[in-house]
């Protein structure tokens, strides 16, 4: 709205002061006509090259503006909430949105765990170097932009080869001492979805607070979901220069999980459920304090001190689909079922530093800081449950299979420096010094204790380089090259079985993000094309070795590397059709070619090479194409998504060999949705939401672990209505 107001400002001036200079000589007094603007809000897609505290020159990146799509906020439906985004993959573990789960350029899309993932610059992932997955998740409700820079960003936010994904937040009012905001939606399979937010400004204090409630039977069978989240945030500003800012949110969730089915289920009744008894249960706090300073016009300091802090739970059942769930005969009950609780003590803070000068008649950016990281990841897995069906995470036998400490420190130093060569040519240089040590320490029952603990050092740089150049007003060129890397995780050290062991020498992987683009607009016409590599080296996975005695062994360790070369391309052409109407047509869509490169994996008793086969939920294309139409206060949208199929492992494998449903090809999918929101007036919203309409049997993977190894699908045809208030 502030674009559109400063335009009628301008309007409005420019219209008065020709009138005041045609008229200058005279004091004879005139009523002037009446000035009437029509126009359009046209959103960037990209960050500004100077974001807050951060550098963006050169990179590619994404400003998803919430408030102007028709998506299914309640579900998290990533496919529309992502869709002006080339080559974000979208896992739909379930259709309840209680997580996002996305990745690009041929990474995981568990959990968006390749993603540094944050909520208003605050680092969400539940422990980056023990389980990098983010299992806090905000209601996007709250939510009003997502900033997402690719992997070139990993200097100035950390080390993830996907780059950086923040969840921007809505402000308080500051126009007034207290709004009210309501969002209420219900839906298919019995959603119901309630957030109520409350905010304002009394002269120097601003507050923010809200809370969420939503419930979902689901698509599959005996499915439920029942989720919550809270928060409250508190500003105060000093004076124009200096600001304190303090929040707490949480957000929870217990998931009825319905199970995997193999192939011939799937074909059967994609709706069916293979487990009764399986939840999962993360709760998750998330605090923080920020402290802004602007030092003078030039300088800004950025303190930030948070944490993340709660458990991830799960009882289940957890076994291959082939075997079921039942009575057993001898004792007449459920089988004990199997009790997993993480604890996340995650650490945060982090001083950054922006600062401009003039060299040269160029004006410069610098952008540094300091990061330290202090997490204790404390895993008990394995556990004896109950044999009951309801949500009970107690044991019958107090000892765990596994009790486990992933404890970390880390440090690093990052400097990114911004080179303004002339009017059209800007080039970056940056570099990010990372030094860390990991101890796991602890039991586990199957395993050698002599062989517990394991210390684990980092001690590496890494450096990028990017350019940027400026050819006329409405175009730009840009790219760079920036090295990342994935530490090892808890999963990649524990062994599974006592005929499993860890490679003592195993490394973290590593590699670089390199990137090359042109983007502009030109009348009706915006346009972002951008041609990547990802080399990632040292890739985990297993092997199959003998030990002393002969004996077949797995051996978890540095199977080999893969590289991902592909284009993103996004274009949008807006087409006033009159005074109050326009007609908005887009194509988002990737092509990647995703590969191994000399690596091998474990096959029955021997290895095999996968050199060149493809990477799992890597698509060869993936196209997200709409058509909207907004005329007045309605608008409508149409969104067609495809993407191609994928491989579920490194053996390319075509049929599954066993009825598991593990391994195999993902077929290619096609989606249909539909959207329309209408503002009835300045307090009431109403939006509408049809979600793949043509009722499509489809799933995005089959996962090797959590939630199980099988096919998970995804929903059918579903809708939901919302109506939004506000005062």
């Amino acid at each position: 709205m502030k674009t559109y107001f400063l335009f009628f400002f301008i309007l409005l001036t420019n219209a008065f002061f020709a009138k005041a200079n045609v008229f200058a000589d005279t004091i004879i007094a005139q009523k002037l006509d009446s000035v009437t603007v029509h126009g359009f809000i046209y959103k960037n897609y990209d960050l500004n090259e100077m974001n807050e505290l951060f550098i963006n020159t050169g990179k590619k990146t994404n400003l998803i503006h919430l408030g102007i799509l028709n998506a299914d906020f309640s579900s998290k439906t990533g496919r529309q909430v992502f869709a002006k985004v080339p080559g974000v993959f979208v896992y739909d573990m379930d259709g309840a949105g209680n997580q996002v789960n996305i990745a690009s350029r041929g990474l995981d899309p568990h959990r968006g765990w390749e993603f540094n993932n944050r909520k208003d610059g605050i680092m969400t992932n539940s422990d980056l170097y023990g389980y990098p997955a983010s299992h806090y998740s905000m209601p996007l409700e709250s939510i009003e932009q997502i900033e997402l820079v690719k992997g070139t960003g990993s200097i100035q936010y950390g080390a993830q080869f996907g780059g950086m994904i923040n969840y921007i937040s809505k402000k308080a009012d500051s126009s007034k001492p207290f709004a009210f905001e309501s969002i209420q939606t219900v839906g298919s399979y019995g959603l119901v979805s309630s957030y109520h937010a409350i905010s304002g400004s009394i002269k120097k204090f601003k507050y923010y607070a809200y809370a969420y409630f939503k419930m979902r039977n689901g698509f599959r069978e005996i499915e439920n979901t029942k989720s919550n989240a809270q928060k409250v945030s508190l500003s105060y500003q000093f004076n124009t220069r200096f600001s304190v800012e303090f929040e707490w949110s949480k957000s929870a969730y217990i998931y009825k999980i319905p199970g995997a089915l193999n192939d011939q289920m799937f074909r059967e009744n994609p709706q069916q459920a293979t487990r009764n008894r399986n939840y999962f249960n993360p709760d998750i706090h998330l605090p923080f304090v920020k402290i802004h300073w602007i030092m003078n016009a030039k300088t800004k300091l950025l303190l930030t001190s948070s944490a993340v802090l709660g458990k991830r739970n799960s009882v289940m059942f957890d076994k291959p689909v082939q075997i079921n769930d039942t009575i057993n005969h001898s004792t007449g009950q459920y089988n004990n079922r199997q009790v997993d609780i993480d604890q996340f003590n995650s650490y945060t803070t982090e001083l950054r530093l922006f600062h401009q000068f003039r060299l040269y008649n160029q004006l410069h950016s610098i952008a540094a800081g300091i990061q330290y990281i202090n997490n204790d990841l404390h895993r008990t897995q394995l556990g004896k449950g109950t044999t009951g069906e309801n949500f009970d995470l107690s044991l019958v036998d107090p000892l765990w299979g596994r009790d486990l400490h992933f404890k970390t420190i880390n440090y690093a130093l990052f400097a990114e420096q911004q080179w303004q060569l002339n009017k059209q040519l800007s080039v970056t240089t940056g570099i990010r010094l990372e030094k860390g040590k990991t101890n796991m320490f602890g039991s586990i029952q199957y395993y050698p204790s002599n062989q517990i603990p394991v210390t684990m050092s980092r001690q590496f740089p890494l450096f990028a380089a990017g350019f940027q150049y400026k050819i006329g007003k409405p175009i730009i060129v840009y790219g760079g090259i920036a090295q990342s890397y994935r530490p090892m995780i808890f999963k990649d050290l524990i062994p599974g079985s006592v005929y499993e062991t860890v490679d003592p020498a195993i490394q973290d992987a590593y590699g670089y993000n390199a990137e090359f683009g042109i983007k502009g607009n030109w009348k009706l016409f915006k346009w972002d094309i951008t041609a990547f590599v990802l080399k990632m080296n040292n890739r985990f996975g297993t092997l199959a070795i003998t030990d002393a005695m002969n004996n077949l062994m797995t051996y978890r360790t540095n199977i080999g590397n893969s590289i991902s070369k592909g284009l993103e391309l996004f274009v949008q052409a807006d087409l006033p059709i009159n005074q109050s109407t326009v007609l908005s047509v887009f194509t988002s869509t990737s092509l990647m070619d995703a590969r191994y490169k000399n690596a091998f994996v474990k096959f029955g008793n021997t290895n095999q090479s996968v050199h060149n086969n493809k990477v799992e939920s890597a698509p060869d294309m993936t196209s997200r194409n709409g058509v909207s139409i907004q005329s007045g206060k309605l608008s409508i949208s149409f969104q067609y998504s495809y993407v191609s199929a994928t491989f579920a492992d490194a053996l390319n494998t075509i049929v599954s060999p066993s009825n598991s449903g593990a391994v195999g090809i993902v077929p290619s999918y096609g989606i249909v949705d539909l959207g329309a929101s209408f503002q009835m007036n300045r307090f009431i919203s109403l939006k509408f939401n049809g979600n793949n309409i043509t009722n499509q049997s489809y799933f995005t993977k089959r996962p090797l672990f959590y939630p199980g190894p099988g096919i998970w699908p995804s929903d059918g045809r579903n809708f939901s209505s919302t109506i939004s208030f506000t005062l």
